[in-house]
């Protein structure tokens, strides 16, 4: 059954549906990057309170500013933005059908219609989820990187931006002379302090052309700070064949683990749909959350991903059926990682990293390590890096996480042990082999790279726990240096 409104009520009866009447749903959030972590996780939340017979005035206008986004946005059109849900639990799979997105915004090179349409006084949110790496942010000292080429781009094109951001600032610039007045910007992306960083870089680009205007969005524009989590993995040929189990013919499907959670600050300054309704946390301390979850679910994936690489090992659930790999994630959250993680309401972090380990050892989910391993130059700058540093402070263990950089790099030299090629998994990708290859016969050349480390390759304790175990790595291979580690 080709998926559509006009198929809804034929779909079968196990597969639920949306019991709401979509033509009455009005737009409320444009959100920009629209994938499927997005449409498993927001628009799911939002799904649930529609059901509830709330939020008929939320509705979602995706959008995207990349030229591949404009396939995304046939597909969905095609379907009448409905999307499958499956969700992959162990104990048996189900489906449902969400039908909150109503529409997806042409993919102009001037983002003019995407402008027109957050400049919508019915929109009251604007969301995100472009990446940890998309918010143009220098990696060692976190501050705005304006001399970006897209940044320069969008000073000298106001009108029509390149970047998400130049659009958000086009449109609140067209909304405060228009006297509709601001909205909400809103990160679902895996960064601590998402909405402090997505503020810098919404207000510093409006500083460089428009002062004034950098100055009212900053006083009356919200950008709330929120922890997002749920494991989502990539569609592809078996996600497709999958939703056709259920009877539906969907041409973008989305996979989902049986958990998520959703944390945020109650900052929406032009209201906000009642997420926490339908399970969604609302607090003062998300910091505390989202160190939790970035640390140990996050960096976690990058302890494991890179060696599996190395191994030639597929997916995150086969990661846990190998010994070594599950024994080096164990040792490495419980003894150097917790540490330097605080509680939250109901979790500690050592209950937090058995939930994580039953999650990812998951064997519905065929969450592949070449995705979780994708952009390392940003994901272990965000999630394993800061770690390290806070580590060092408190002269805290850093074996294994100094062996987790070595496994990195080694991964980044471009081949695994099989001999086969490692392709591009970086937008960085050319000067990490680089690095990786200088770094075989001279190991401090890879922490040299300040872009990254900043100066942490100057600490001795470091650089030595470093080099010992990338020298391992080559002489002895990624086996020994684990069996090496877990013998400590």
């Amino acid at each position: 059954m080709k998926l559509s409104n006009a198929t809804l009520s034929q779909l079968p009866h196990q597969v639920d549906r949306p019991t709401y009447d979509r033509s009455a749903i009005t737009p409320g959030i444009v959100h920009i990057g629209l994938g499927n972590f997005h449409r498993a996780h927001q628009a799911w939340y939002l799904h649930r309170l529609m059901q509830q017979g709330h939020a008929l005035d939320w509705g979602i206008i995706g959008a995207g500013v990349r030229p591949g986004d404009a396939v995304q946005r046939d597909r969905l059109a095609a379907q009448d933005y409905l999307t499958t849900l499956i969700e992959l639990d162990p104990n048996g799979r189900s489906a449902e059908v969400t039908g909150v997105m109503i529409g997806f915004v042409p993919v102009e090179a001037d983002n003019a219609a995407l402008i027109a349409q957050i400049a919508d006084p019915a929109i009251r949110i604007v969301s995100l989820t472009v990446t940890e790496g998309g918010y143009y942010m220098d990696p060692v000292t976190k501050g705005f990187d304006a001399d970006h080429v897209d940044i320069q781009h969008d000073v000298a094109n106001p009108d029509a931006p390149r970047t998400a951001f130049g659009a958000i600032v086009a449109a609140l610039k067209h909304r405060r002379a228009k006297g509709i007045g601001p909205f909400t910007v809103q990160s679902c992306d895996n960064l601590q302090g998402n909405g402090v960083i997505l503020r810098q870089t919404v207000v510093s680009l409006a500083r460089l052309s428009d002062p004034d205007l950098a100055h009212w969005i900053d006083t009356h524009c919200t950008f709330p700070n929120a922890m997002v989590d749920c494991i989502v993995p990539a569609t592809g040929p078996k996600e497709l064949e999958l939703a056709r189990t259920f009877g539906i013919e969907d041409a973008s499907p989305v996979t989902h683990e049986n958990f998520r959670q959703w944390v945020m600050e109650d900052a929406f300054c032009a209201g906000r749909p009642d997420w926490d309704k339908v399970g969604a946390t609302f607090t003062s301390d998300v910091h505390a959350y989202e160190s939790m979850k970035i640390r140990i679910l996050n960096g976690g994936h990058q302890l494991i991903a890179n060696p599996a690489e190395v191994l030639s090992i597929a997916t995150i659930s086969e990661c846990m059926e190998h010994s070594l790999i599950r024994a080096y994630f164990h040792k490495v959250v419980g003894s150097e990682i917790a540490p330097h993680v605080a509680s939250v309401p109901g979790m500690t972090p050592a209950d937090y990293a058995k939930l994580v380990e039953r999650r990812f050892s998951n064997p519905e989910i065929l969450d592949t390590v070449r995705r979780v391993a994708f952009d390392g130059s940003s994901r272990h700058t965000g999630f394993v890096i800061p770690v390290i540093r806070d580590a060092l402070v408190a002269d805290g263990h850093i074996e294994g996480l100094a062996l987790s950089q070595a496994i990195w790099a080694r991964m980044c030299e471009g081949t695994r042990e099989d001999g086969t090629i490692i392709t591009a998994n970086d937008p960085t990708w050319d000067d990490l082999c680089r690095a990786a290859r200088a770094a075989q016969h001279n190991p401090e050349i890879w922490i040299q790279q300040r872009n990254i480390y900043g100066d942490l390759g100057q600490n001795q304790r470091f650089a030595s726990e470093f080099a010992n175990w990338l020298t391992h790595i080559w002489e002895h291979g990624t086996r020994s240096a684990l069996r090496q580690y877990l013998e400590l």
